[in-house]
């Protein structure tokens, strides 16, 4: 019951931004795409203004499968460049099913694995930080992120996320 509330807090918050301003590639506000790593899926971005968007990405992943993961993201110009972004934010994911081992961590005799012991779900936050390349006149975004995922129900644990991805702008 505790998932369907943060899910529904999520999807209002998503609904809750402006108006996006149009500021992805070719100027368009929204984009779809793939993304290989933590989790594995697919991937979308909606521009609520010139240097914050909103991402959501829904795949398998070692905190559950399926996760659905949602991140409010700063694109930071440290690098002057009209191409070549820094991306920063925090974000939220939760995790369905059982999972195998993974990179999260709770004692486990002599190894150290998060995992749950039911089929129930696990929540998390996590802080990204990453590059995001916007190739100059192509309607593509291509993106790496990386960042810590804590895990916080049903027990504490800390892990690492990692992804690289593409996203195409209609």
């Amino acid at each position: 019951m505790i998932g369907r509330r943060w899910i529904v807090a999520g999807l209002s918050a998503l609904a809750l931004t402006t108006t996006a301003q149009g500021q992805g590639p070719q100027g368009n506000e929204f984009g779809f795409g793939i993304i290989l790593g933590e989790p594995l899926g697919v991937t979308a971005k909606l521009w609520t203004s010139n240097a914050n968007a909103w991402q959501a990405h829904l795949g398998a992943s070692y905190f559950g499968s399926p996760r659905i993961q949602v991140d409010y993201l700063w694109h930071l110009n440290v690098f002057k460049s009209n191409i070549v972004k820094l991306i920063a934010g925090p974000g939220v994911g939760i995790g369905f099913g059982h999972e195998g081992n993974g990179i999260w961590y709770k004692n486990k005799g002599n190894k150290y694995w998060y995992y749950r012991e039911d089929d129930s779900f696990g929540l998390g936050v996590r802080v990204i930080t990453g590059i995001n390349i916007t190739p100059r006149a192509t309607p593509l975004e291509i993106f790496l992120e990386l960042g810590p995922n804590i895990g916080i129900y049903p027990g504490f644990g800390v892990g690492l996320d990692a992804g690289v991805g593409i996203r195409f702008y209609p």
